[in-house]
């Protein structure tokens, strides 16, 4: 089984980069967990309104949420103790870049489609 990868500003609007993701994940083989406070699924897949429901452990946490919704989620990304955190073009926050790699957590900004299509993602 692939990675369980929580997904900070999933969607259920085809046209946007968050559910092409989500999308291309599973057909990946990986397990989405999509984190919107609007949203209750998509594609029947439950969604969960914060990072602080998710209960289980991540293998990733891909950020979707500009710098200003991330700022303010700080200690709910702390707390969920990702091993690594995509941040997505962007999704960019250098300060929470830096408070996260001070945790060891791994942070790398980049595309999530891109790295699954040249196998780059697990590896990254």
């Amino acid at each position: 089984m692939g990675q369980k990868v929580a997904l900070l500003g999933a969607s259920e609007n085809t046209e946007r980069y968050a559910y092409k993701a989500f999308k291309m994940l599973v057909e990946y083989g990986h397990v989405p967990v999509p984190v919107n406070p609007t949203l209750r699924q998509i594609d029947g897949v439950a969604a969960v309104a914060s990072l602080n429901e998710i209960q289980e452990t991540v293998d990733t946490l891909c950020m979707y949420v500009n710098p200003e919704i991330s700022k303010k989620l700080q200690s709910q990304v702390l707390r969920l103790n990702p091993p690594r955190v995509i941040f997505t073009p962007g999704s960019e926050n250098p300060a929470l870049a830096q408070v996260l790699k001070g945790r060891g957590i791994h942070v790398i900004e980049a595309c999530t489609m891109v790295l699954l299509r040249t196998g780059q993602f697990e590896k990254a």
